[in-house]
């Protein structure tokens, strides 16, 4: 009774072919519609990602801070945390082998936009880079590094030292680099020894090195809380013409180190700037508008850094201080003399 004659089974079955005919087209035009959506979505992740990239890049400079246990590399830490700003500036410390490397990786390293240097680093690439200090230029006199040259009581003069044991800390530090060369403009050879201070002082107390040579900002903790005896002083380096080029007149007194100097004297010494520098580059480059980008935040935002929970020396930094040998970098010139010209538009 349910069953439906042959011949009309036939007849519906000739009646659907067409239709299923007519509908296999449009279904094969909508799977391939979803394929090339699904493509497109796969296609444009990539460029996403590019996109987002690019954004992270754009406003990011890197900073060579030097060694990981050293003063520079800290300052540069302290400096990313004020000057951030998500994607509009990114300051990207970086540790190198040392404050005395820094300006080679300025000078060759891809990434590397400013760096941290001692100022008479430059003294090293004036024959394998010519025309060094025009091609590297200053941000900021971010604090100087003073000349202690500590000595036994049999030592009495610099000239003393001549053929004797002296340590200038390990390889890759400020005294390291800047010590062997204010000796050898001094004149004086010495047995030059690269290890650690501490053991060096040790030695010394022993009667087996004759001085160590630091160049780090006073005061130095080694000589503040340690106890010595009678006749261990430090020696007195005069500035003059020789110290023009790359360093500053510095002193050391009884108020930094009450245990070695007497009340109201004060020991003649340098001091080696460190600075912070970036490479010359072009004005409408976009590496120069990065770098004048971090100057206007870190311009703007000293006084953060001058606040507590940062490194006292920001304290004593003055954003006009100059450094010897280079030439201000341009944006941080315009800055200083908005701000000059904004003092005096005042009432």
């Amino acid at each position: 009774m349910n069953k439906v004659p042959k011949s009309l089974s036939s007849l519906l079955l000739a009646a659907l072919v067409p239709i299923a005919m007519l509908l296999q087209p449009a279904c094969l035009e909508a799977q391939t519609a979803r394929t090339a959506k699904t493509d497109a979505q796969i296609v444009r992740r990539p460029l996403s990602q590019e996109s987002e990239k690019h954004r992270m890049n754009a406003w990011t400079v890197g900073l060579a801070g030097g060694l990981l246990e050293g003063a520079p590399i800290r300052l540069a830490a302290e400096m990313a945390r004020v000057v951030d700003d998500g994607a509009e500036l990114h300051l990207l410390p970086i540790v190198t082998r040392g404050a005395t490397d820094n300006l080679n990786a300025l000078l060759y390293l891809r990434g590397v936009d400013t760096a941290i240097i001692n100022s008479d680093a430059l003294d090293e690439y004036k024959l394998q880079v010519p025309q060094i200090q025009s091609r590297i230029t200053y941000l900021l006199n971010l604090f100087p590094s003073e000349l202690h040259i500590f000595v036994r009581p049999e030592i009495t003069s610099l000239q003393d030292l001549a053929g004797k044991k002296v340590n200038f800390n390990t390889l890759g530090t400020a005294a390291a680099y800047s010590g062997p060369l204010i000796f050898s403009r001094l004149g004086i050879d010495v047995d030059k020894t690269f290890i650690p201070h501490q053991v060096a002082l040790e030695q010394m107390r022993k009667g087996e090195m004759s001085a160590v040579v630091f160049i780090t900002s006073k005061p130095v903790d080694a000589f503040v809380r340690g106890r010595w005896e009678a006749g261990f002083k430090f020696l007195p380096v005069h500035y003059d013409r020789q110290f023009e080029d790359y360093y500053l007149p510095a002193t050391l007194d009884a108020n930094e180190y009450p245990n070695l100097i007497k009340p109201g004297e004060r020991v003649s010494t340098i001091a080696v700037p460190t600075a912070l520098v970036a490479f010359n580059w072009p004005p409408r480059s976009n590496h120069y508008q990065r770098v004048a980008r971090l100057v206007e935040y870190l311009f703007s935002r000293i006084d953060r850094l001058q606040g507590p929970g940062f490194d006292p020396k920001w304290q004593s930094i003055n954003l006009a201080a100059s450094v010897p040998g280079l030439t201000r970098f341009q944006a941080a010139q315009e800055w200083l003399d908005r701000k000059a010209r904004s003092v005096q538009a005042r009432p």
